[in-house]
């Protein structure tokens, strides 16, 4: 796919008319990050109006050995040309879902506490495609309330990880913990196996070595129904412990 039509397709999901002021959140970043340990993971500050990286961490050379000046002098044209070609379709397209899901799904007042997070495989500076988990928390809103500028955080996981691309959407609820409300995997086990999004919430607890009785108290039901989902999960993904599948999600912490 030519950048041309990238920008087209990409601009018409995050389209808008503001231009919200992004000195504050931006200057709270920077001063963050000056303290921040170098680790395998980045993030910058993206801007879907203007196509470009308002912010980019200090950790991004030391996980992709790409200078970060590059990326702030070409913004999205350059990050988007380092993509793995064949996950740029399917990534484009989980854009979309996510934002429609957002603007029909997720009432206006809601949108600040929303979360979102996709995967693909990007090129660097060796040449490898490794895979890159990014989470967004949108900062600024345009008029119709619709997410333009994001605080987006970058996970790195070797080339050797054979993933699928896939997109969630998660929102706090009443006891502020965040809550998955929209996922959608194109090839995934999880998705083939009718896994609900209340199931999901109660793996992502088992994978943190949590017990029925906390699963309960952290999603307010009962023990009795965190049981009752534990047998429905390994029942239909046809698993015969508990054990075999927090093995399976902890070797590949992007589907939850």
């Amino acid at each position: 796919m030519k950048f041309t039509q990238i920008k087209e397709q990409y601009k018409s999901i995050f389209e808008s008319y503001d231009a919200p002021s992004l000195e504050t959140h931006i200057q709270k970043i920077i001063d963050l990050d000056f303290y921040l340990p170098y680790s395998s993971t980045f993030y910058c500050i993206t801007n879907t109006q203007d196509l470009t990286f308002e912010y980019v961490s200090k950790n991004f050379k030391s996980c992709l050995g790409i200078d970060a000046n590059d990326l702030k002098a070409k913004g999205m044209r350059y990050f988007w040309s380092r993509i793995h070609p064949e996950d740029i379709d399917v990534w484009l397209h989980a854009l979309n879902s996510l934002m429609q899901f957002t603007i029909g799904e997720i009432p206006a007042d809601k949108r600040k506490h929303a979360n979102y997070t996709w995967n693909y495989r990007l090129k660097n500076a060796k040449g490898d495609y490794v895979n890159i988990i990014q989470n967004t928390t949108p900062l600024a809103f345009d008029s119709d309330m619709k997410p333009i500028i994001g605080l987006a955080h970058y996970t790195v996981l070797d080339a050797k990880i054979k993933m699928q691309i896939t997109a969630s959407a998660k929102l706090l609820n009443d006891n502020n913990e965040y809550e998955t409300i929209y996922f959608n995997n194109h090839s995934q086990k999880l998705l083939h196996g009718g896994i609900s999004n209340r199931e999901r919430d109660v793996i992502r607890l088992l994978v943190q070595n949590q017990s029925s009785k906390q699963i309960s108290e952290n999603l307010n039901i009962s023990s009795h129904t965190v049981d009752t989902h534990r047998r429905n999960i390994l029942k239909k993904l046809n698993i015969s412990s508990t054990g075999e599948l927090v093995g399976m999600l902890k070797a590949n912490k992007n589907l939850i």
